[in-house]
């Protein structure tokens, strides 16, 4: 292990596949980091892409955001280190980005050690842990994980924290893909990995993994430098048209929290209520001040999701203010013809659903305005046992809503403007999250294997 004064991490851009300048990009390579670190997950859009195991991004995205990575990390000897690979870290996931990898490194005529660290965890091993009364739910609204449940789950990862990526490093790896990670860990790692202050590592990395988004302009698809000391660290955007400020920097240290100053992680807790924020020049700031407790014992949390239906929506807008004043009731009458029309079905078997955007959309029954708007945007939505059952419903709730026959109505059609066609969209399966929880465990490194890949090997 290495020891410096003073470290540099490039962070591309807020996902892998998001998009970066390059003009940006250079401009950090010229800074001379010790790594390029960039995340490439996410559960904000919920459990589908780890259930149907699929990326976050497409393929040609994430190659076009690797490849100047790669191309110039390798010309510089400087490592490059990816989180959550793929968007969820499973092992499709992670194989999906090696293949990626492999693709980039054979067309430059380059060869690089390669070290993936697997973040998939055995069911054998939750339902031991399950047994001995070490697994439990993450927050209020997480029942209880059950044989069951994790039987029906298609696969779990656990979010991995620094110490695998520390192992990576010292392994000589100069492409580190990690499994799936908790955000800041292969950043904290860096620091650890030269001698740093972890807690400043760990801090540094909540604000660099998602870019330039404490940036103002704020972004996701911009890069940032971030140089960490042991008395602190300094956020820097690696654009002329950004710049960092006390006040949009300590924001994004409240982004995604469920603590004004206290951050969970695997093994840890950051304690940032006594932080600083000092404006350093024109354009970056420096963070003083964070603290950083370790936590016993060691927990680590579980992500697993499992199919539980399948969903058919149809997306309409609506003008006429009549229909518009009453709308709820008419999609209740609407609800009540399709379901006594399907009475053979049980009511189990699928459920109907609206959204009311211009109404209610996006706060649903928390909404505090009540003022209607001259035109909504309806969207209808089915999820049912099978697919057949889930299109055949929503195909009769849309004809049926569009030629009902409400009080005051003027003409007998017109009731839905369909922006597409056709107006009816099999949207596959639906996934839920059937485990997210908290896992005690002894040894970190031995839950998250690093391994040294050849390229010329599957992983399959």
């Amino acid at each position: 292990m290495k020891k410096k004064k003073e470290i540099k991490i490039l962070s591309p851009c807020g996902i892998l596949g998001y998009g970066y300048p390059k003009e940006s990009f250079m401009n950090g390579m010229r800074m001379e980091p010790d790594a390029i670190v960039v995340d490439a997950g996410s559960t904000d859009a919920g459990p589908h892409k780890l259930g149907a195991g699929v990326a976050i991004v497409s393929r040609q995205a994430c190659k076009k955001d690797l490849e100047p990575m790669i191309v110039e990390g390798m010309k510089r000897n400087i490592p490059l280190i990816i989180g959550s690979a793929g968007g969820s870290g499973a092992h499709v996931h992670v194989v999906w980005t090696v293949e990626i990898i492999r693709e980039i490194l054979k067309e430059q005529h380059m060869n690089a050690k390669v070290a993936v660290i697997w973040g998939d965890i055995d069911k054998n091993l939750i339902k031991e842990k399950m047994i001995a009364g070490k697994v439990r739910p993450l927050g209020n609204l997480v029942k209880e994980l059950t044989v069951q449940s994790l039987t029906e789950t298609t696969g779990v990862v656990a979010q991995m924290g620094h110490e695998p990526v520390v192992e990576a490093l010292k392994m000589g790896a100069e492409i580190i893909i990690c499994g799936r990670a908790y955000d800041p860990s292969p950043f904290a790692a860096v620091a650890d990995y030269y001698g740093l202050p972890l807690e400043y590592g760990y801090h540094a990395g909540k604000i660099l993994e998602c870019a330039a988004l404490c940036a103002v302009p704020g972004t996701t698809k911009d890069c940032m430098l971030g140089t960490i000391r042991g008395d602190g660290f300094l956020i820097t955007p690696l654009s002329e048209q950004r710049k960092c400020t006390k006040l949009s920097v300590a924001a994004h240290t409240f982004y995604e929290k469920e603590h004004p100053y206290l951050l969970h992680g695997p093994g840890l807790l950051l304690d940032l209520r006594d932080c600083e924020f000092r404006q350093w020049d024109e354009h970056s700031v420096f963070v003083t001040g964070s603290r950083l407790s370790r936590q016993y014992p060691y927990a680590v949390k579980l992500e697993g999701a499992r199919k539980v239906a399948y969903r058919s929506i149809v997306i309409a807008g609506v003008r006429d203010p009549i229909m518009i004043a009453r709308i709820e009731e008419i999609e209740a009458a609407a609800k009540e013809q399709v379901m006594a029309y399907y009475s053979d079905l049980e009511p189990e078997q699928y459920q109907i659903n609206f959204i009311n955007y211009g109404i209610n959309g996006v706060m649903g029954k928390l909404e505090t305005s009540h003022v209607r708007p001259h035109e909504i945007g309806l969207v209808m939505e089915v999820i049912a046992q099978t697919q057949e059952i889930a299109d055949m419903v929503c195909a009769s709730l849309r004809s049926t809503l569009l030629h009902y026959g409400y009080e005051g109505r003027k003409s007998t059609a017109g009731n839905l403007a369909f922006p597409f066609a056709p107006s009816d969209i099999s949207y596959g399966p639906v996934y839920e999250f059937s485990v997210y929880h908290l896992m005690e465990i002894e040894d970190p490194l031995s839950l998250f294997p690093v391994e040294l890949i050849s390229l010329e090997e599957d992983l399959y």
